[in-house]
């Protein structure tokens, strides 16, 4: 027990006055003779008995009301259980990711908890609200009524660690009481490894009534014909769907196409023709769970002609010509010693085809060229010297060859999942005309096989650095050398080899991947691009690369949608940009992490919870009510003992 004024208690000193008014009484007896004393002298007796049991009772009855009035002035209070923790702040950890938008039994998930800290929170309780995309510090529920109201779902995960380590970066060394309020959808172990069980955290964790959920997953060029393109469309659903699920295909605003689409299997794939030309719009689903992924915005830009340039020998280089013809490329032949190194910047495939020798110079362009977006492809030729081609190599990745094998092999594998043949095959084949080769290198490093040997050493390996490729062959590919120029497979892989991936394809890019994208367009000095719609806009990082930008998107935009890349009110080019599906699959709720912590359904609680840990049973009432009770008991004992 402790007392809140303890000096106070300097006044038991005082129990010492009832004990000397009862010890030393002022009043003396004075002996009284009558003639007959027997009977008197019994009465007597009996009476200072009776007189001194009752003194006696008063004594103790007045000592304990006085030690009763002075411990009750002392205050006295036994200690909160959790008292150590009575100065901490308050920490909401608020998760805001789309999964959020699920509805619960008192509707969306986000909606509900905002407004139970709005309902539930006491206007005088100070705290700090922290969401994957924003804080509010030391605030109170009148502050931010608005913008809690006004809350927006985001893309960015939701990870306890990295908001306790920002509350903790701006009140280092402060005790917390910390909040989550999460669905739990994708939450791991490892993301909450900086709470401490035994400290004050509170987990609610609401739940989806509705846990199925379609959502379009990706789109992409399926196959491309002479004036079409077939688009696949990768439909996902996550759970159980019974009801037939509506497909529509948006061309900006006008309706080009629309499906019913029963989902049998987990994952549906529907296909759409459309013209080979500019396409800006989107793919949208209807169903009656999460809204966010039930659109997936594209652009496809009409083609434009690739410039290919083909180093060798003439003779060596007649079969690319063959398959660059002028209906898609720009195709060029020159000699190794005829090379224009101002003509090769504009070049978006480079093909270096046996050359015996690689100049330093040569080198360090194709490097250039790599990092600017463009695709390189080298064939080696058997004369080459191994360290020639390796120092080539290095400037690219980790891809080197060794010494020549005169063995003859087989190419029997495939990368059938490879960009490359993405488009190009229907279904997997196994059985095929194998191509062979009398002489090859033997490739090592962490380069992609793109097809192999029968003995599953790479024929031909790709590079990447998400802007261009390098393809490195493991032998010549001349008719001498081998019969692969007379394969099934030598027009689409030269042909998708040289096709640059900033000017075909589907541009859409994943907001929060930081992704590039380079453009053929002249700046001056000061001008900058914007990416925009009619919702945002941002200017995103670039890099002039002579006559290219590179473009770098970081975190935005916010919100997903169509988008142009516009110079001075001219559109450069069309792209979309779409949220993660990270968030799309309510049924992986991971609720079993918090079970080492308190876990409650509403803000209240928590409140309660903390005040009743950290209040103190005050016992001073107490101590009142036995003075009165003391008290009566005097005058009981006044009354009635005699």
């Amino acid at each position: 027990m402790q007392f809140k004024h303890p000096e106070i208690l300097y006044f038991l000193f005082l129990l010492v006055i009832p004990v000397l008014v009862h010890l030393f009484q002022l009043r003396r007896f004075q002996k009284e003779y009558f003639t007959n004393v027997r009977f008197l002298k019994e009465l007597n007796m009996q009476t200072r008995k009776s007189s001194k049991i009752k003194k006696w009772l008063l004594l103790f009855t007045r000592l304990l009301l006085l030690a009763c009035l002075i411990l009750a002035f002392a205050q006295p209070f036994f200690k909160a259980s959790d008292d150590n923790n009575k100065s901490n702040e308050m920490v909401i950890l608020l998760d805001n990711s789309f999964s959020m938008q699920a509805k619960g039994s008192k509707g969306e998930l986000l909606k509900r908890a905002v407004q139970d800290i709005l309902e539930n929170t006491p206007e005088d309780q100070q705290f700090s609200l922290i969401t994957p995309t924003n804080a509010y510090w030391d605030t109170d529920v009148k502050s931010i009524q608005k913008e809690l109201q006004n809350i927006n779902y985001g893309s960015v995960p939701f990870n306890p660690d990295f908001l306790i380590t920002k509350a903790e970066t701006k009140k280092p060394n402060t005790g917390k009481d910390i909040v989550v309020i999460t669905d739990a959808v994708n939450l791991e172990s490892q993301s909450i490894s900086k709470l401490d069980p035994k400290s004050p955290v509170y987990f609610i964790v609401p739940e989806a009534q509705n846990k199925n959920n379609v959502a379009v997953d990706s789109v992409y060029i399926y196959q491309t014909l002479e004036n079409f393109y077939e688009i696949a469309v990768d439909l996902k659903a996550n759970g159980t769907v019974n009801d037939e699920t509506s497909v529509a295909l948006y061309n900006g605003k006008e309706l080009t196409a629309k499906i019913l689409v029963t989902f049998d299997q987990p994952s549906k794939t529907l296909n759409f023709t459309i013209p080979k030309k500019d396409f800006h719009g989107y793919v949208s689903v209807t169903d009656n769970s999460l809204a966010y992924d039930n659109e997936y915005y594209f652009s496809i830009s009409k083609p434009e002609k690739s410039n290919v340039l083909a180093i060798g020998d003439e003779e060596k280089n007649k079969f690319l010509s063959r398959i660059y013809t002028d209906d898609d490329f720009v195709f060029n032949s020159v000699q190794p010693g005829s090379v224009d190194y101002n003509s090769l910047e504009k070049q978006d495939a480079i093909i270096l085809n046996e050359l015996n020798e690689i100049p330093q110079a040569l080198i360090t362009t194709l490097k250039s060229i790599y990092e600017k977006g463009g695709n390189i492809i080298i064939i080696p030729s058997a004369e080459a010297s191994v360290q020639s081609l390796n120092n080539l190599m290095a400037s690219f990745g980790n891809a080197s060859l060794l010494t020549l094998n005169n063995n003859e092999r087989q190419i029997t594998k495939i990368s059938f999942s490879h960009p490359l043949y993405q488009t190009v095959f229907e279904r997997q084949i196994k059985n095929f005309q194998y191509p062979k080769v009398n002489n090859s290198f033997t490739i090592k490093g962490t380069a992609l096989p793109v097809l192999s040997y029968a003995d599953q050493t790479p024929f031909l390996v790709s590079l990447t650095n998400r802007l261009g490729n390098v393809y490195l062959f493991s032998s010549p590919i001349n008719k001498q050398n081998t019969n692969f120029q007379n394969s099934p497979l030598i027009v689409p892989t030269f042909y998708n080899m040289a096709q640059n991936n900033n000017k075909t394809g589907v541009f859409a890019y994943k907001i929060g991947e930081n992704q590039s994208l380079i453009i053929d367009a002249l700046l001056s000095k000061d001008e900058v691009v914007t990416v925009k719609n009619d919702v945002s806009d941002f200017i995103p990082m670039q890099q002039i690369l002579n006559n290219k930008i590179k473009l770098s998107f970081g975190d935005y935009p916010e919100i997903a949608g169509n988008y142009s890349v516009v110079k001075n009110d001219n559109v450069l080019k069309n792209i979309s940009f779409n949220y993660p599906r990270t968030e799309s699959d309510l049924n992986l709720q991971n609720s079993n992490i918090v079970k080492d912590y308190t876990k409650t359904d509403s803000v209240s609680t928590v409140y309660n919870d903390i005040k009743s840990l950290r209040t103190a049973s005050e016992l001073w009432k107490w101590f009142i009510i036995g003075a009165l009770a003391l008290l009566l008991l005097e005058l009981f004992i006044q009354k009635f003992v005699k």
